[in-house]
């Protein structure tokens, strides 16, 4: 189903609708408004403007422009309407005529909440006991509180300062006093702030005096244990010697290799028998060179001999007898040779175990030097650390007393208030003209609420897009009493026939009479959700209409629980429509105000109604009524409150439900006709 759209004339008609609900909230709050105004005490207001600027040192940047500081103004203005700054504001004017005079005549002027707040416990930051001059003061300081204003001035750093006040004069000497109380104060937080940090650093200089003094004599007496000015220049000379004994080592353990190896060739040659004058290291001694070629001589000269003289020949003898020297000769420097190699290799092993020996003490020793070195340059740098904190407090603590004497406020009195001339409230105009926006405003919002929250029934479009079913017509709501004369709602068609009522009943009975594409229903059942919301006029004034001009019909008081059509038409209900269903064969049907309408009343009230309705005789009556009535109208009772609409709605050919406007509610109508539906009800609208 789409939602239907929301016209601008919807609004005029909550309006309208809810005119006495608005128009009583503006009276009133036009009325509250005129009376505060005109019966409000006039109040003054006297202003003084300070200039408020950062400190240099805190506001310029490395670029050289000034910064805002939104979180140092704001404090500013907090500080300004401190209970300290004002106390400083009584303190001042506490032997002043005027102040004293004014505060003894209107204590509470800053309000019923001031004086509240000032008087009960722990209204105050402190609790200042029982003494009435205490009360007092904790009173005024709380009214001066209360009527203080700061008001920052844009784009600049004046800030307005204001007192409101009934006495004009007592404005103006309290806001100038309050701006001088206020520059006090915060002379004060900063020399307060200044002694502190100097009494802290002062303490702490000493801390690290005494830490410094601490770490010196350490480090000298360390120093003096461990001879750390000889070691100063010994760790320079290790270093040194570790590389050339390193060095030295390599040679020798070089030169030991070449020798064992030599050695170890000549021990090879001697256990194989073979001549050890091969060796390079021996044939190159000089001497053995020379005894080898005088023996390679005395060999050539023998063969020579031989060949020319023969082996006796006394030079052969001789020759011989000389190379058996020179071989004896050569042998025995081969012997000196090899015994060279040994002594070389014995003092090269000795000498590489000397210096091996030499190295590994010296690392020992400049192991032990780093060691004590370590020691030596963490207590140094203790030193050295402390004696920069000690230094840097010190500097500070200079730099903190000197600050101490040129201690200013950048804070300027460039205004000093004057006594005001007129009232600052109550603004007389403004606020009528307040009012008068707030009563219409209150009003229409209090209309749109109540409209909002009500949920039942009101116009034909609403009621068809939320329930689903078409509205049949509107009546619209009848006053009780016409010039004087009483009007009976149930018998308005034909006691008011050109009225507007009779109309929209004659439109409903046109719009049932088409509420069906196949038939005109013969047979009708009138009811609603709850009590009261005019189902039974809607059932009198349906029948009336439809037997001017349908035909015969007959009305039926199925209301078996609160009957009321015998009452309406003034007739007689010991017998009806109960007594017939029970057994009675008394006649029930009765003759109406007009010749085509018949009524059956419901007759003495039995105990199971329900049951009643709901058996095969009822269903007989209702057949038989069918048969000689054009229409059969049935006044049965709520839906939701018994059963009994839901046993006769299957039996009729539709069911009209009857709601009244702004009482009946949608989850109610919505209920009922789901109800009716369950039970396979026609509903017609």
């Amino acid at each position: 189903m789409q939602q239907q759209e929301i016209h601008l004339r919807d609004y005029f008609r909550i309006l309208r609708k809810r005119r006495h609900v608005a128009l009583t909230f503006f009276f009133i709050t036009l009325a509250l408004v005129i009376l505060f105004t005109f019966t409000a005490s006039p109040l003054y207001q006297a202003d003084t403007r300070l200039l408020i600027e950062k400190s240099e040192q805190y506001s310029i940047t490395e670029y050289g422009f000034t910064v805002y500081d939104p979180e140092f103004y704001s404090t500013q203005y907090k500080i300004i309407k401190s209970r300290p700054v004002a106390r400083k504001v009584y303190d001042s004017l506490k032997d002043n005529e005027l102040f004293i005079k004014h505060f003894e005549e209107s204590p509470g002027e800053g309000g019923l909440a001031a004086m509240i707040k000032g008087l009960l416990p722990g209204g105050g930051p402190e609790d200042e006991g029982a003494d009435p001059e205490a009360a007092k003061r904790k009173l005024i300081v709380e009214t001066i509180l209360e009527n203080i204003s700061v008001n920052p001035e844009v784009d600049t750093r004046l800030v307005t300062v204001s007192y409101l006040s009934g006495n004009p004069d007592l404005a103006r000497l309290v806001v100038n006093t309050l701006a001088n109380a206020y520059i006090e104060a915060l002379f004060e937080l900063r020399m307060d702030s200044s002694q502190r940090a100097l009494q802290w650093m002062s303490g702490k200089v000493d801390e690290e005096r005494k830490k410094l003094d601490d770490s010196e004599s350490g480090l000298q007496a360390y120093m003096e244990a461990n001879d750390i000015i000889t070691l100063e220049d010994r760790i320079a000379i290790v270093p040194q010697k570790l590389l050339e004994l390193s060095t030295q080592l390599t040679r020798s353990e070089t030169r030991r290799k070449e020798l064992e190896t030599l050695r170890n060739k000549i021990r090879s040659l001697k256990a194989a028998g073979k001549d050890l004058d091969s060796l390079p290291a021996i044939a190159s001694d000089k001497t053995v060179a020379s005894l080898r070629g005088q023996v390679l001589k005395g060999e050539q000269r023998i063969t020579e001999f031989s060949k020319k003289y023969g082996q006796r020949h006394p030079l052969m003898i001789e020759s011989v007898g000389d190379l058996r020297v020179l071989r004896e000769k050569k042998e025995q420097e081969i012997g000196r040779v090899v015994k060279s190699v040994e002594n070389e290799y014995d003092l090269a092993l000795s000498n590489e175990h000397n210096i091996r020996r030499l190295l590994s003490e010296t690392k020992l020793e400049a192991h032990g030097i780093n060691e004590k070195f370590v020691k030596y340059n963490s207590l140094k740098r203790d030193v050295d650390t402390n004696r920069k904190l000690f230094e840097s407090l010190l500097q500070k603590m200079h730099k903190e007393r000197i600050e101490e004497e040129g201690q200013t406020v950048n804070v300027m009195l460039v205004e000093t208030a004057e006594t005001p001339t007129y009232p600052e409230s109550p603004k007389k105009a403004l606020n009528l003209i307040i009012g008068f926006i707030i009563g219409i405003l209150g009003g229409a919002m209090l209309a749109f609420f109540f409209e909002y929250f009500d949920n039942t029934v009101k116009a034909a479009e609403d009621a068809e897009e939320k329930l689903g079913v078409p509205v049949l017509g509107m009546v619209s709501q009848l006053k009780r009493e016409k010039k004087g004369q009483e009007r009976h709602i149930e018998r308005i068609v034909t006691e008011e026939p050109k009225s507007s009522f009779a109309e929209n009943y004659k439109a409903l009975r046109t719009a049932i009479m088409l509420s069906s594409a196949e038939s005109t229903p013969k047979t009708l059942l009138i009811t609603s959700m709850g009590p009261a919301e005019g189902k039974t006029a809607t059932a009198v004034n349906l029948a009336l209409v439809l037997a001017q001009s349908v035909g015969k019909v007959l009305l039926v008081d199925t209301d078996l629980r609160k009957p009321r059509i015998h009452t309406i038409f003034g007739l007689s209900n010991k017998s009806g429509l109960s007594t017939y269903l029970v057994g009675s064969n008394a006649k029930i049907i009765k003759e109406g105000p007009s010749p085509n309408l018949n009524i059956v009343t419901s007759g003495p009230i039995p105990p199971n109604s329900s049951e009643l309705l709901g058996s095969e005789k009822f269903a007989r009556f209702l057949s038989s009524m069918q048969e000689r009535y054009d229409v059969v109208i049935f006044d049965s009772p709520p839906v939701l409150t018994v059963t009994d609409s839901l046993v006769l709605s299957k039996y009729v050919d539709g069911t009209i439900v009857v709601a009244r406007a702004a009482k009946t509610s949608y989850e109610a109508v919505r209920k009922g006709l789901r109800q009716l539906n369950d039970v396979g009800s026609n509903v017609l609208g």
